[in-house]
């Protein structure tokens, strides 16, 4: 949706007005859209392979050709079964994940601001047209290969192209590319070309991607590989066991390889797949969009909370309410970025004729000035800024004196400038007087500008100013400085450079802007804490503003230390990992931070909104951008994207990344008990008098039903209420940790034991004790599935139990069904028997329970 800005700053020549809307939807329908061309689909006999390749998987197709080459054509099929039933499931769930990846990475396209019908507008880039004027500001990326028409101190980061590491300055008629980063200044350009003629179209015209695994999968293939190398070596004692009491070597050959089947989690990767999508989608409707779908399970790893304040501990809603001056301070009233309020001094309301040190003072905040008001709309009814929320406030604080933005910057016109940037924490415009002169302005932070170096004030004023500045940031104020002075000459040719316009500048006063902490600021970090979380405030305030803010919303007590970054050189690892507040924060300072808190063993989630933030968005193990006023720089760099600009949506999105981690080890605990169950029946049975007590194709049958939907459904099940309770998972944890490989075998050996007592009971009382055995096997892993659920008793996850009951008809279907009964060699039980399998493959579920309430750590992070 296109959106109008109150004023737009001038033009310093003629320069062109843009297009029109007309001509821009022409050009649009013409061309095409802005956009890279989209990567080749991966077609079926892709993803059928990218199953096959799985080590689970290649050990079914080993069997399957080994039953084939015995002429065991039913078991040969039970297994084909088992494989085409999974790699269906698998490309299924890659098919929804590659969709709901493709809906978020729409949902977090890029914007771009152009003129159009002479008004600014800000749309999306792939409606970018040749012939567009481009507006660009620091922190945006250029969205269309583009010609300068106008520059003030532009400077670009081409690295991503060229791979030139030190940006670039770019003057009028100068060429920009599509993909390329504005680190500093601002300018305007006109498009040259788009989508794929543009020179990052053609680059990545250059590139294919075949399909990828993410660390976790990677990860879950050596899980695989070793559990196939364990299933096969204990299958063939089986096989050597059955061998030696005398079994035809046919039969034990089938029964080994049917035993392979059966141990190894074939399902596996398609639960990580559904619970990696599944998460991905599950954040979009939480605000949290995932850019990349390794952050879903990443995110549940999070140690440490590193954030800004502005904006995200903050409304980020800047409203100035203090100037101060020579003459004395003056107070501001009112909300938002809306003209309604006053300015006050000592309680009677002032105009810019009673008060000219507070006019000259805001006219001067105004001028220097890049950011932009939009009035109220049918879509947004309230005033909102356009441009840095600092700088928006001071126009809103303008316009309560009845100065007008828009007729002092046609009155005074900007002829120069020295952007803002983060290491001279200031900046200086140049304006034409009527007179000829020009009037040069400076703004920044008071550490930076309330020097003799800059002002021409005595020493005793800018003193005064500085305590000024001082309690104001005690008060958790932010701080800005405004300096001024009138120059008869014109500034010299060419670009100006600091050291010629910042000096003999004269204070006018200092704005006292004013962040509101969110309402729920303070309740999303306790949550944190709670959840073993640590959150630390990394700001470029001044040390006074971010203590204020950090003890209001509970990040240190009231004593506690903060940082000065300038004193970051000297602290020690050690220092630094104790640290919760940083201030005066650079964004080399920032990186080293994230790169200190990593090297003490923390998973860093960062969030950051500024072109300044990338470089630690991008080291942070999770970086998160703020969806609305985040610069495309911070966007891209991140792996998150809060729609809402919420910090509580991280919270929740970190307990989606637990979900997601606690899913695929319920399943593993499901389906490596079942088959660690099926080895040990078939290891004891000889032993106990039962020589062989599974056909191969009931084991395949068996494992074909507990391994295939309710597997897959355990990867759905909601997230456990006490998930954010208990602290994240160690990063270097192998997945089966944690006791859960213990609990493995406990589980494993209860679905052993009521196998073997059933099949015992029916040997001795001569009745078809191997179908009950087989019944017994299969219904007692069905009640463990129901046991394994996140929320028993609740309608969530209905998946879970319409799988167990589809499954459980399938298993009796096996001993009814005539022709089932054929291809298993089943036989059907009576009713008595029926009844006692039942009752005893409960125990399976209450053996279960009962491992919760006796090993309640281990459940933590099943």
């Amino acid at each position: 949706m296109s959106t109008t800005s109150e004023r737009t700053p001038p033009p310093t020549a003629v320069l062109p007005a843009g297009l029109t809307g007309a001509q821009a939807a022409e050009r649009l329908a013409r061309d095409g859209a802005n956009a890279l061309p989209a990567p080749r689909p991966t077609r079926l006999w892709q993803r059928v392979v990218m199953q096959l390749r799985d080590p689970l998987v290649a050990v079914l197709l080993v069997a399957a050709a080994l039953t084939l080459a015995t002429r065991d054509w039913t078991d040969a099929g039970v297994i084909l079964l088992v494989i085409v039933v999974n790699t269906g499931m698998g490309i299924t769930q890659e098919v929804k994940a590659d969709k709901a990846i493709t809906a978020l990475t729409a949902m977090a396209a890029p914007e771009a601001r152009v003129q159009r019908d002479g008004r600014q507008l800000s749309i999306p880039s792939a409606e970018v047209v040749v012939g567009d004027l481009l507006l660009l500001g620091e922190g945006e990326i250029v969205p269309a290969d583009a010609e300068v028409v106008e520059a003030a101190a532009l400077l670009v980061d081409e690295s991503a192209l060229t791979g030139e590491s030190v940006p670039v300055d770019k003057a009028a008629s100068g060429v920009l590319s599509a993909g390329t980063v504005v680190v500093r200044g601002r300018g305007r350009a006109k498009v040259t070309a788009t989508g794929t003629a543009s020179a990052l179209g053609r680059v990545a015209a250059l590139m294919t991607k075949g399909p990828t695994l993410t660390p976790l999968q990677h990860r879950l293939v050596g899980v695989g590989r070793a559990l196939a190398a364990a299933a096969v070596v204990l299958c063939a004692v089986v096989m050597a066991i059955g061998l030696v009491r005398g079994q035809p070597v046919e039969l034990m050959v089938i029964t080994a390889i049917s035993l392979v089947v059966a141990a190894v989690p074939e399902s596996l990767p398609a639960v990580v797949t559904l619970a990696l999508a599944l998460g991905a989608r599950r954040m979009a409707v939480r605000n949290a969009l995932v850019r990349r779908l390794p952050a879903v399970e990443t995110l549940g790893s999070v140690t440490v909370l590193a954030t800004d304040k502005t904006g995200t501990l903050t409304e980020g809603t800047m409203v100035a309410r203090a100037l101060c001056t020579p003459l004395g301070d003056a107070a501001l009233t009112g909300t938002g970025y809306g003209p309604d309020g006053q300015v006050t001094r000592e309680g009677r309301p002032l105009t810019a004729a009673r008060a000219p040190d507070l006019r000259d003072l805001l006219t001067a905040a105004v001028l220097c000035n890049d950011a932009a008001l939009r009035p109220p709309t049918a879509e947004t009814p309230d005033w909102t800024a356009l441009g840095d929320p600092t700088e928006a406030a001071l126009l809103a604080a303008a316009r309560k004196l009845a100065l007008d933005p828009s007729e002092l910057a046609l009155a005074l016109p900007r002829s120069a400038e020295v952007p803002f940037d983060s290491d001279r924490r200031r900046m200086t415009t140049v304006h034409r007087l009527p007179d000829g002169g020009v009037r040069i302005i400076c703004k920044g932070a008071p550490e930076t500008l309330l020097r003799t170096a800059l002002l021409a004030d005595p020493e005793e004023a800018i003193s005064r100013a500085a305590d000024r500045a001082e309690r104001f940031a005690r008060d958790g104020y932010r701080v800005l400085a405004v300096a001024a002075r009138d120059s008869d000459q014109a500034t010299a040719p060419g670009e100006p450079t600091a050291p010629d316009l910042e000096q003999g500048l004269h204070l006018l006063g200092l704005i006292a802007i004013l962040d509101p902490p969110r309402p729920a600021a303070a309740a999303t970090l306790a949550a944190c804490r709670t959840a073993g979380i640590t959150p630390v405030l990394i700001t470029g305030d001044h040390p006074a503003t971010a203590r204020s803010i950090a003890t209001a919303l509970g990040i240190v007590t009231p004593g506690e230390a903060v940082m000065d970054c300038g004193e970051l050189d000297r602290a020690t690892p050690a220092t630094i990992n104790a640290t919760r507040v940083f201030a005066r924060a650079t964004p080399e300072q920032k990186l080293r931070i994230i790169q200190a808190l990593q090297e003490a063993g923390n998973v860093v989630a960062m969030t950051g909104d500024g072109v300044n933030d990338g470089p630690a968005l991008r080291r942070a193990d999770i970086g998160i951008a703020m969806g609305k006023r985040g610069t495309e720089v911070a966007r891209q760099a991140a792996d998150l994207v809060l729609a809402d600009d919420e910090l509580g949506t991280v919270v929740a999105a970190a307990e989606e990344g637990r979900r997601v981690y606690a899913n695929i080890r319920r399943f593993l605990l499901y389906a490596l008990a079942g088959g660690t169950a099926e080895i040990l029946v078939m290891l004891i049975g000889p032993f106990v008098g039962l020589p062989l007590i599974l056909l191969p194709a009931q084991i395949l049958w068996v494992n074909l039903l507990t391994h295939g939907l309710p597997g897959v459904a355990l990867g759905s099940e909601p997230v456990d209420p006490d998930t954010m309770r208990h602290p994240p998972r160690p990063p270097a944890e192998s997945v089966l940790g944690a006791g859960l490989w213990q609990r493995i075998l406990r589980v494993g050996l209860v679905i052993t034991a009521v196998t073997l007592g059933v099949a015992l009971w029916g040997h001795a009382t001569d009745r078809p004790w191997q179908s009950m055995a087989f019944f017994a096997l299969g219904t007692t892993q069905l009640t463990v599935a129901l046991a394994s659920r996140a929320r028993p008793g609740t309608r969530t996850n209905p998946l879970l139990p319409l799988a167990v009951t589809g499954a459980l008809l399938l298993q009796l279907a096996a001993l009814y069904l005539p022709p089932l009964r054929d291809l298993l060699g089943t036989h059907p039980l009576s009713l008595l028997e029926l009844g006692v399998v039942c009752a005893l493959s409960t125990l399976g579920y209450a053996a279960f329970k009962l491992d919760r309430l006796i090993h309640p750590g281990e459940h933590l992070r099943e």
